[in-house]
C-alpha cells in the first residue's frame, strides 16, 4: 500500500504550490508510529517520528503537542471545569446524596485511581537528532526546537511515549458502559496545529479538535485475541485475518503466539483512532459506489439485528451524502461500537452500539456526516464548533428524511425548535464563542448543532434550496482536504447565488441578534387591502408572505432585502408571486397593498415555509376565524 503515500504526497506537493500561489498554505506531517498495549495494564509504549513540514511564511522556533490522556487526572482543567459547570455532561459525572439528603453531582474524573488515570509522558524527544527542551502544561507539550524550522523546510521530531489508557469517562477509555476494551481516540503525541491564526494549542477541557493534514503509518502490537477497527488501511491482512483477509485466504497463527501487530496507513488525514475488543463481530458490507464498510460491534444478542439491519441504511445514508455533497475520498469507512454517545473520526466513527434500531441509525447518519464536516472539510472545531456540527446535522436530517417512508417538507424543524427556544431563554451565547467558553453545555449544544443548522437551512429561505445545495457542492470540491473558515462557506454561497450576504454571517454568528418580523395592520382600502409589516429583531430577513382568499385561492408576495442586492426565485411557481420593492433594514415597517377586498382574505402568513427562524412568529399570522 505504499501507492498511498505517494499519490498523497504528490497530491498535497502539487495542491501545495497551487495554494500557495493563492496565498493559502496549510502545515504538513507525516507519522510513524509504533505502540505495543499491554491488555493487562492498559498501559502503552510507542515511538513516534514525525516530519513536519512549514508551508508557512514564519519561521518556527516552537511547535506544541496534544497530549489529550492527561485531561483524565483528578485535578486537570477538564475536572475542574466538571466541578464548576453548572449543567456538567451527564456522562462524566455521578449523582451522589449529601449527608442532608441533597443530591449533588461529583466529577468522575476527580474520582479515579493511579491505575485508572490516563496519561501521556513524552520522553527522548529530539529534532534531527539533537535533544530539544520540552516543558509539559497539563494537556500542552511546549517545545523549543534545537533549530528554527524555515518557511518550506522540513524538520524529523522524533520521542517515545508511555500512555494510560484511562477508565472511559468521554470518548477515549477502557471498559465503557457498553463493555468494550478499548476505545483509542486521541491517544498519542499530537501534533498542534499552525495556521494563518498561530498556534492552536488548546487545552483539552471540554471537546472538539483541530489537527494538521498528514499521513499516518501506524504498528499496533496487542493481544492476538483483540479484533481491531479504526482510521487507515490495514497493510497485512492475510497475516492478521479477523474477518480483514482476502476472500479464500486461510489465516493461521500459531498457539504459542501471543501477540499480532496490526500495521495501518492512513494517508491524507488529519487524526488516527483505533478500538479493540475480544469479542468483536467483524462485518465487511462492499458497496457499487468504491467504498468498503466495515462493522465491529459486540458479540451481544440483544444488538446483534439492529446492527444487521443497519447495514444496508448506512449504504444507502454514505451514497446519499455522495450525491448532495461530494464523494467520499477514501476506500473504507468504519462504524465501530466503542464510543459513549457518538464521535467522529479519520475514516471512522465510535458509537453506542445499544437501544433502539431507529437511534444507531441515527447516530450513523450524524457521526458518517462528520466524514464530509470534519475529517474532509477540516474547519477548526475549536473555534468554530457550529461548521462542523450543525453542516453535519444539515445532511443528517435530509438523510434519514430521504430513508424515511414518510418525507417531512421541513426536516430542520426541531433545530428551528430548539434554536428558537434558546434565543428567548436568555442564556445564548454568540456562534464565535471558543467551544471551551460557554456557560452552560446545553447553550453550547444548541448553538453548535440546531443554531449551526439553522445557518445552512435558512439559507434556503435566503437564496433557494438549488443555490444552496449548489453552495454545498462547490464548498466541498474547493475546500476538502483544506482548513476552512466560515468565510469560505459564505463566499461560495455568493458566488453561486449572486447575492450579497456578509451580513447574515455577522449577525447569524458573530452577535446574538434575532429575526422577529410581525404582521402589524391590515385595513380596507377602497376595493383594496393594506397591508402592514414591522421588523421587531434586530436581524433583516428578505420576507415572503402568503395570502390565502376565501374563495381557496392563493397568492405569495416576495419583499426582497435592499442589503441583499438579490431577489430569489418562486420556490413554489404553482403560486402566483408578486415581486414587491425591496425592505432597507433602517425602515421598521413596510406597507404594500393586496388588490382585493379585506372581506376576501381568509388569512396571511409570513413565511409559510418556517424556514426563516423567527423567534416570537405569534405574529405572523393574520386570520379571519
Amino acid at each position: 500500500m505504499k501507492n498511498y503515500f505517494l499519490f498523497s504526497f504528490i497530491f498535497l506537493s502539487v495542491s501545495g504550490v497551487f495554494a500557495q500561489s493563492n496565498s493559502y498554505w496549510q502545515q504538513h506531517v507525516d507519522y510513524k508510529m509504533n505502540v505495543t498495549m499491554d491488555v493487562k495494564t492498559y498501559q502503552y509504549k510507542g515511538k513516534q517520528e514525525l516530519v513536519y513540514t512549514n508551508n508557512s511564511p514564519d519561521t518556527l522556533r516552537r511547535v506544541f503537542y496534544h497530549l489529550y490522556n492527561n485531561a483524565f487526572q483528578p485535578g486537570s482543567e477538564m475536572d475542574v471545569r466538571l466541578q464548576n459547570i453548572p449543567d456538567p455532561d451527564s456522562r462524566m459525572v455521578d449523582k451522589v446524596k449529601t449527608a442532608d439528603g441533597k443530591e449533588v453531582k461529583e466529577s468522575r474524573i476527580a474520582k479515579l485511581k493511579p491505575n485508572e488515570i490516563g496519561y501521556l509522558k513524552i520522553s527522548n524527544l529530539k529534532q534531527d537528532g539533537v535533544s530539544a527542551k520540552a516543558n509539559e502544561v497539563g494537556t500542552v507539550l511546549e517545545v523549543d526546537l534545537a533549530q528554527p524550522i524555515l518557511p518550506g523546510k522540513s524538520t524529523l521530531l522524533t520521542l517515545d511515549f508511555d500512555g494510560q489508557v484511562p477508565v472511559q469517562i468521554r470518548r477515549s477509555g477502557r471498559n465503557n458502559k457498553e463493555g468494550v476494551e478499548l476505545s483509542m481516540s486521541q491517544w498519542y503525541p499530537k501534533i498542534a496545529e499552525f495556521d494563518f491564526e498561530g498556534w492552536h494549542a488548546d487545552p483539552y477541557i471540554a471537546r472538539e479538535f483541530h489537527g494538521v493534514w498528514g499521513n499516518f503509518d501506524v504498528a499496533i502490537t496487542i493481544d492476538k485475541n483483540y479484533v481491531l477497527g479504526g482510521s487507515g488501511y490495514l497493510q497485512n491482512k492475510n497475516e492478521i485475518g479477523h474477518g480483514y483477509q482476502d476472500n479464500g485466504v486461510l489465516v493461521t497463527i500459531l498457539k504459542k503466539q501471543k501477540t499480532l501487530t496490526w500495521h495501518f496507513i492512513a494517508p491524507n488525514v488529519h487524526d488516527f483512532t483505533w478500538a479493540a475488543d475480544k469479542n468483536y463481530i467483524h462485518d465487511v458490507v462492499p458497496t457499487n459506489f468504491g467504498t468498503t464498510l466495515h462493522f465491529l460491534y459486540k458479540n451481544n444478542p440483544a444488538i446483534i439485528d439492529n446492527w444487521k439491519k443497519a447495514e444496508p441504511q448506512t449504504v444507502r445514508l454514505m451514497q446519499y451524502y455522495n450525491t448532495i455533497v461530494g464523494k467520499y475520498p477514501y476506500d473504507q469507512y468504519s462504524i465501530i461500537q466503542g464510543g459513549d454517545g457518538g464521535m467522529e473520526y479519520a475514516m471512522c466513527t465510535l458509537i453506542l452500539g445499544e437501544g433502539t434500531y431507529d437511534g444507531l441509525v441515527g447516530v450513523i447518519a450524524h457521526e458518517m456526516g462528520h466524514s464530509w464536516f470534519q475529517h474532509v472539510l477540516a474547519s477548526n472545531e475549536s473555534e468554530h464548533p457550529w461548521m462542523d456540527e450543525g453542516f453535519t446535522s444539515f445532511i443528517e436530517d435530509l438523510g434519514i428524511n430521504e430513508l424515511s417512508e414518510k418525507k417531512s417538507t421541513n426536516p430542520f424543524s426541531g433545530s428551528y425548535k430548539s434554536y428558537i427556544s434558546m434565543a428567548n431563554s436568555g442564556k445564548e451565547q454568540p456562534l464565535s464563542t471558543h467551544g471551551d467558553r460557554y456557560d452552560y453545555n446545553q447553550v453550547y449544544s444548541i448553538c453548535s448543532y440546531s443554531k449551526g443548522e439553522v445557518f445552512l437551512a435558512q439559507m434556503i429561505y435566503l437564496i433557494g434550496k438549488e443555490n444552496l445545495m449548489k453552495t454545498l457542492k462547490r464548498y466541498y470540491a474547493e475546500y476538502k482536504f483544506k482548513h476552512p473558515t466560515p468565510n469560505d462557506i459564505l463566499r461560495t454561497a455568493e458566488r453561486i447565488s449572486g447575492a450579497n450576504l456578509g451580513w447574515y454571517l455577522t449577525d447569524w454568528t458573530q452577535t446574538t441578534n434575532t429575526i422577529d418580523y410581525g404582521i402589524k395592520d391590515v385595513t380596507a382600502n377602497d376595493k383594496a387591502t393594506k397591508i402592514t409589516l414591522e421588523r421587531i429583531g434586530r436581524t433583516p430577513m428578505p420576507i415572503d408572505i402568503l395570502v390565502e382568499y376565501t374563495d381557496g385561492s392563493k397568492e405569495s408576495f416576495y419583499i426582497p432585502l435592499r442589503m441583499m442586492s438579490f431577489e430569489k426565485e418562486n420556490q413554489n411557481p404553482e403560486i402566483k408571486r408578486t415581486l414587491l420593492s425591496d425592505w432597507a433594514w433602517a425602515y421598521p415597517t413596510y406597507t404594500f397593498d393586496i388588490s382585493r377586498p379585506k372581506s376576501f382574505i381568509k388569512k396571511i402568513t409570513i413565511d409559510p415555509s418556517g424556514l426563516m427562524a423567527d423567534v416570537k412568529s405569534g405574529n405572523n399570522v393574520f386570520e379571519v376565524k
